[in-house]
């Protein structure tokens, strides 16, 4: 899981009926106990050899009873070629003055990165030059290498740091890379380059690089990610490299990063204390000193052409005034620059860019050369706004806002965003023009890709083909009341008669956590692999995500995540309420965060599921804090370890709430050897347990992909045919709507 971040008494009420241990009057319930003292720990050695003997073995039972049945073949075989195919949009990236994209086929399983320049790319066949082939480097250096990133040098752009990852994993190996010559930069030509870590390495200047690492004992925190960050020169050794920052071991990380744009150079210092809250420092370089920069310790701080940027994730009380949660604000960071490193006597100037509405709240913003572009949820529809600062000398913080297709020219771009359809637009250059791509989708529309820049009518750049047919299906939004009286958005993707004609096959959907957004988006993958066959496909917007903004977040943090789990269960039987499923024929789905959810709709209500599938999930809440990235999420859900805490945590760990004397849907738990965010070990224990007590779990792991499950394009399709396959075969439909279902496969 990486950025984005009370009990109630229906949680309460849910939890006593699905989780309360009756008295022990069995066999099977003094065997629950002795298994709820967890007989399992083994299979958190992730390489044992003993777990590895389990894992294939279930590896081997799921490839016999699930992956080489015929359908599930055919359907990986369609979804590869559809995440192969050469006609889907190549996402670009503007890096000095050409356009960069990384590609994965069928030829290229690990990657090319590539580069052309916008007029071969407005080509519907554009000429590329590779810049580095990464299965020829993983051939050449006998490495299983995934890309997991870049950062290029401001502003001559001809090095960069690239993030390589074996198998996946979060940990990367970072090195210099030359685009000019198209090499990396040895170490003994004085080249950047760390051994493998979860680091954090940006551009501090032309030959030095903010580096946070694993620099030997002492240097982590609990979380597993670094505790010190230095400021190391080209040339130097590593260990003579100055500290510029070092937290607490208690502290989740910490990191610096450089705006080296001309004449707006500025360098930022983050301690990040928990998932959610956060100091940052302005570093001045002249003398090192770090200044405070003044904000609510959740707001989140970007700096760019010389001004800061704080979202605020609660209220902010300052210089007389209250902004609101959700609002973004900006600042000018000279005052910073020139002020006492113990804080500014006064906060300067705020600006405000955007504060929320009834039902609308930010999604995202972009800041151009000139102006800064705001992603909008209003209710949980996207609409594009264009903020610009004043240009007359007054206070400089009223800002004019507008809509971004506003006028008749901009007239592909409005008709891009009606209905349900998600616009995510980013800048192109953002120090050098105010251009933009915004791309723009639905769960029955392939991407759209524009070009525009602010005040000029967009142009359409790209446009990807279909990959399903979507005849006859339809998006709508409905809502669910929750037990608490909330309102819960869901959207609905099913033939226009889904109701009359129900029950069908209907798969949900959901994550709930760290402020994510679930928003409308073509899959490839949902289409073939479940809309196609006539199932209703359903997405639900509960609380935890951030589709109402912090506060929407805010409502199921801890003590308070059963709200979560209440309102998917309401928009579950909602769908049954409105006749478009039944129990027996719906199936649920989620990963990581949603991993946690939906096992705990499988201990919960057990009654309202046919099958659940959970991807890398999160099961063990005893435990989570103690393995790999866990402890960097107790903000998020709790601390195991205080009693206090405990007390709620263990009604929502489903590792712990499997009873013998139950009746469960059978489970699906899809995880992978080198995820070393969310330990294998969470869906190994709650499969294995699940097995001693009879009930029906399939298990899969694949030895790479890192947290995303998969390291390529058919890693992914055996995933997700063993997924939509599962589920498919899994689910029962009435006689009603047994011609609608579709053939089991």
């Amino acid at each position: 899981m990486s950025k984005a971040h009370r009990a109630a008494a229906g949680f309460l009420a849910a939890v006593l009926v699905g989780c309360a241990t009756p008295p022990a009057t069995t066999d099977k319930q003094a065997d629950t106990a002795a298994l709820n003292e967890d007989a399992y720990l083994w299979l958190e050695d992730v390489h044992g050899a003993r777990a590895m003997r389990w894992v294939e073995e279930r590896n081997r039972a799921t490839m016999r009873a699930l992956a080489e049945r015929p359908s599930v073949r055919k359907l990986r075989g369609r979804l590869r070629a559809v995440f192969d195919a050469p006609d889907r949009i190549a996402g670009i990236d503007k890096i000095g003055a050409r356009y960069y994209n990384f590609w994965r086929d069928l030829d290229h399983p690990r990657g090319l990165w590539r580069r052309t320049t916008l007029a071969e790319y407005r080509k519907a066949a554009p000429a590329w030059e590779t810049v580095l082939d990464l299965d020829a480097l993983a051939r050449r250096e006998g490495e299983n290498w995934v890309l997991k990133g870049f950062a290029c040098r401001q502003p001559d752009y001809r090095r960069c740091l690239l993030r390589l990852s074996r198998g996946g994993a979060d940990a990367v190996v970072t090195r210099e890379f030359d685009l000019p010559s198209k090499a990396f930069v040895a170490p003994e030509d004085a080249g950047f380059a760390l051994p493998e870590a979860k680091a954090s390495v940006a551009w501090a200047g032309a030959d030095s690089v903010f580096v946070a690492t694993d620099f030997g004992p002492g240097s982590i925190t609990e979380s597993g990610y670094p505790r010190i960050v230095k400021l190391w020169r080209r040339g130097r050794p590593l260990a003579a490299a100055e500290v510029v920052f070092a937290g607490d071991a208690a502290d989740v990380s910490v990191a610096a990063y450089a705006d080296l744009a001309p004449g707006h150079e500025v360098q930022l210092v983050w301690r990040a204390r928990d998932f959610h809250n956060s100091d940052v420092f302005v570093r001045r370089p002249e003398d090192g000193a770090l200044v405070p920069i003044a904000k609510p310790s959740d707001a989140e701080v970007r700096a760019h052409r010389g001004r800061l940027f704080l979202e605020l994730k609660s209220d902010w009380v300052t210089g007389g005034r209250t902004y609101p949660a959700g609002s973004l604000l900006a600042a000018d960071v000279g005052p910073y620059l020139r002020g006492p490193v113990d804080g500014l006597a006064k906060t300067p100037p705020l600006a405000v860019l955007f504060e929320p509405g009834e039902g609308r709240f930010l999604a995202g913003y972009a800041p151009t050369r000139d102006h800064v572009l705001l992603n909008v949820l209003d209710n949980v529809r996207s609409r594009v706004f264009v903020a610009t600062p004043p240009t007359d000398t007054g206070d400089g913080v009223r800002w004019r806002r507008r809509p971004l297709f506003a006028d008749r020219a901009a007239a592909a771009g409005r008709a891009a965003a009606d209905g349900f359809r998600t616009i995510r637009v980013e800048a192109v250059a953002a120090h050098e023009d105010n251009r933009y791509f915004a791309h723009v989708n639905d769960y029955l529309t392939p991407a759209t890709m524009l070009l525009g820049a602010v005040g000029e009518p967009p142009e359409t750049l790209k446009q990807a083909p279909a990959h399903f047919n979507a005849a006859g299906l339809a998006i709508s939004q409905h809502f669910a009341t929750s037990a608490d009286g909330t309102r819960v958005p869901y959207f609905q993707v099913a033939p226009a008669d889904a109701e009359a004609a129900g029950p069908h096959r209907t798969l949900l959907y959901g994550y709930g956590g760290f402020e994510r957004a679930l928003l409308s988006a073509y899959s490839a993958g949902v289409g073939i692999g479940w809309l196609e066959r006539g199932g209703v496909y359903v997405v639900a917007n509960i609380r935890g995500g951030g589709e109402f903004g912090p506060p929407w977040h805010r409502a199921a943090l801890r003590e308070n995540r059963g709200r979560a789990f209440e309102d998917f269960i309401a928009v579950a039987e909602d769908l049954v309420a409105r006749g478009v499923t039944e129990p027996a024929a719906l199936g649920i789905l989620g990963g990581s965060n949603g991993g946690l959810l939906v096992g705990n709709m499988l201990t919960m209500r057990p009654d309202l599921f046919g099958a659940v599938a959970a991807m890398v999930p999160l099961f063990d809440m005893r435990r989570y804090h103690r393995l790999l990235a866990g402890a960097s999420w107790m903000a998020e859900f709790g601390d195991p370890d205080e009693p206090e805490d405990w007390r709620f945590l263990k009604h929502y760990s489903p590792y712990h709430n499997l009873r013998a004397d139950a009746r469960y849907p059978p489970l699906l738990a899809t995880t992978s050897t080198r995820d070393d965010r969310v330990h294998p070990g969470h869906a190994r224990k709650m499969v294995a347990k699940m097995h001693d007590f009879g009930f029906d779990a399939t298990y899969y792991e694949n030895t790479e992909g890192g947290h995303g499950g998969a390291a390529n394009n058919a890693q992914t399709a055996f995933v997700w045919s063993l997924v939509y396959g599962f589920l498919w075969r899994q689910l029962r439909v009435s006689e009603a709507g047994a011609a609608l279902g579709g053939d089991r496969g």
